[in-house]
């Protein structure tokens, strides 16, 4: 019996611990991006998107950021989003350390999307970003969740909520809300799409917005939010976010993408697949 439990045992210690066990690599940062893939986007603009994380990536200006860093390295993970279940991880988590490293990250981002859906879910993302820096193998100085969108969240927990929770763990969440001219209008288009998300969407230390007006400001408004992302040290005590003075000013209504697809008869025509209240959540 002995013989066997030691057996036993001597197996168990044979199995991979879990990412929580382990001992994580450090990083300089911990970044996840996000983009919307929802079906609001056309299929240029996704081109767009991807094109745009993929050149900021291999910039030299954020390479160089890179190296700058304590380690000399980040640990980057790009995944697409639309309705409260719908997720998918393009390129896992990978460090970037040198110029080869980026380029494979950006060939991993270039290939085309190969689905879409209906709905957006902010909140979804959110929360299956803070899983993916949660299951992470590498330990970051900074953590940061960094979400792309051209819209207001229609579906899943409340958004307010769920950013509350995730900043609360010490995470960054940064936004770039897409507010081109040229996109066709959508029944669920909100106002001032960067106010919605300065005031419901992003949170942590030094967290900020980049609004995105052209389709052709894209790419430098991701290298730029890089850069800033990776320059910024929660620990920096002369670098702190920015103070908004909003008591004057009535505060943005965060239920306003649930109010609109509420209201719109045409929803009920709409696949149900993402639609979290057929499944009983509240």
């Amino acid at each position: 019996m002995a013989r066997l439990t030691f057996t036993i045992c001597m197996m168990l210690s044979l199995l991979p611990l879990p990412a929580q066990a382990q001992e994580r690599v450090p990083v300089d940062v911990q970044l996840v991006l996000g983009a919307d893939i929802s079906a609001s986007m056309t299929p240029d603009e996704l081109k767009v998107q991807r094109e745009g994380y993929a050149a900021a990536l291999t910039d030299d200006a954020v390479l160089n950021a890179i190296r700058s860093g304590a380690y000399g390295k980040i640990a980057v993970t790009y995944f697409e989003w639309a309705g409260v279940t719908s997720q998918n991880v393009v390129v896992p988590w990978t460090v970037i350390a040198a110029p080869a490293d980026a380029e494979a990250v950006a060939r991993g981002i270039a290939v085309p999307p190969t689905w879409q859906s209906r709905r957006t879910s902010i909140s979804g993302a959110m929360n299956f970003a803070a899983g993916l820096l949660d299951a992470s193998p590498y330990k970051g100085i900074k953590r940061v969740i960094d979400l792309s969108g051209d819209g207001a969240n229609n579906e899943g927990p409340p958004l307010v909520e769920t950013r509350d929770a995730i900043t609360a763990q010490g995470i960054t969440i940064n936004g770039l809300p897409v507010m081109t001219a040229d996109a066709a209008p959508q029944p669920y288009d909100v106002p001032n799409l960067d106010k919605y998300f300065s005031e419901c969407v992003i949170g942590g230390p030094a967290a900020f917005v980049m609004p995105v007006h052209e389709w052709e400001q894209f790419p430098e408004a991701i290298r730029r939010k890089l850069l800033l992302e990776l320059a910024i040290r929660p620990q920096d005590p002369g670098r702190r976010p920015p103070v908004m003075l909003i008591q004057a000013k009535p505060a943005y209504d965060c239920l306003i993408g649930e109010k609109l697809w509420r209201q719109d008869d045409r929803k009920h025509f709409f696949n149900p697949e993402n639609d979290y209240r057929r499944r009983g959540t509240p």
